[in-house]
């Protein structure tokens, strides 16, 4: 990923933040302009990281699982800001409340589709296995080969059955990419501040998201595009994020090719390869391994076996990696959901109290 030569990262290429921040919108305090201009630059870092130096990481599970980490990050950042600017839940938006719950449902929505989909693909590396299994004890069967062939195939269809769920996220993730960046001042400067980091937060996770549901739905469609304002310390490091990734997936469309993990693809080479070598012995009745494939083809097996075993644990590893940290990011979502419903009830008890008090007096 992007850094500089001595590890650190750098801002340079942020340009002047300050001069960015007055030019445009409203004039904040120094202490606002300084919790502003932190949030940015650590947003434009995150972006700046995720960028890869080769197209081919972006459909990677671990571009992907470091992808999620650092939406873990900005979510828990953006409750510190919240925090930092010392702006109640008594003092939000009663819209912006209803959109952040909306939102926060959305994302959870999303987080157990994934979810639900690597646990598929996890549970069906188990034909795989059981392939690899029946060949570290051949018997030099046709019915050998048969289960073989048969496992393959309840691979394959394990991983090209449709989960609606997952289709679904892309229209989700569409309708949080429609709502645009306000322009219209609200009744603060902290409100100002809040909304606009929030903004940053929900294009990072849109971004993420997006990339992450179409490799692993195979989806076809072209990837969402986000037209961002040039007025953020991050517009810069997100575009060129953008770039690099709907080049790689228009790739892809233009050569109808799907859309797929690497290390998914990876597999289903293996696998397609041993069905066309394992598949002939089916159509050989009565005869021996041997006689059906010959001695070349069964060299040709058992390498494609043994890569097989290689690939598929890489799988299975970097499946187990990405469903840990969509995990983690599914609770501080579903915690900062719950403080801020916490907070509204707490609001709301203490406005009952007073009014009550007001009434006895």
């Amino acid at each position: 990923m992007s850094r500089t030569d001595d590890g650190h990262h750098t801002f340079l290429h942020f340009g002047n933040p300050f001069k960015m921040i007055f030019s445009r919108g409203p004039h904040f305090s120094s202490k606002l302009l300084a919790l502003l201009n932190n949030f940015e630059l650590m947003l434009a870092t995150s972006l700046t990281n995720l960028k890869p130096n080769d197209l081919s990481e972006i459909l990677t599970l671990s571009w992907m699982r470091q992808a999620i980490e650092s939406l873990s990050e900005i979510h828990t950042n953006i409750k510190g800001l919240i925090t930092d600017l010392e702006f109640p839940v008594s003092h939000w938006d009663e819209n912006w409340i209803d959109v952040y719950l909306d939102g926060s449902v959305k994302l959870l929505d999303i987080c157990i589709a994934l979810s639900s989909l690597l646990s598929r693909l996890d549970q069906s590396q188990l034909f795989l296995h059981f392939v690899i299994q029946i060949f570290e004890h051949p018997s030099n069967s046709s019915q050998q080969m048969k289960l073989v062939v048969a496992s393959l195939h309840d691979w394959k269809g394990q991983f090209s059955s449709n989960n609606l769920k997952l289709q679904n996220c892309h229209d989700i993730l569409k309708n949080l990419a429609g709502i645009p960046y306000s322009e219209k001042l609200r009744n603060s400067d902290k409100s100002n501040l809040l909304l606009r980091a929030l903004y940053g937060v929900k294009v990072h996770t849109v971004i993420v998201c997006s990339v992450i549901t179409a490799a692993l739905s195979g989806c076809s469609k072209p990837l969402i595009e986000l037209l961002v304002p040039d007025k953020f310390l991050w517009s810069s490091a997100f575009n060129e994020l953008q770039a690099i990734v709907l080049s790689e997936f228009q790739t892809h469309l233009s050569s109808e090719k799907v859309i797929m993990l690497r290390e998914l693809e990876a597999v289903e080479l293996c696998v397609e390869r041993l069905l066309v070598l394992t598949g002939c012995v089916c159509m050989e009745n009565g005869q021996s391994e041997k006689e059906a494939v010959g001695e070349e083809q069964l060299e040709e097996v058992e390498e494609l076996v043994f890569d097989l075993a290689g690939r598929s644990e890489k799988l299975s590893e970097g499946l187990d990696h990405l469903c840990t940290q969509i995990d983690g990011f599914f609770q501080i979502v579903l915690t900062g959901r719950d403080a801020l419903l916490a907070n509204l009830r707490a609001s709301n008890r203490i406005r009952e109290s007073s009014e009550e008090e007001n009434a006895i007096r």
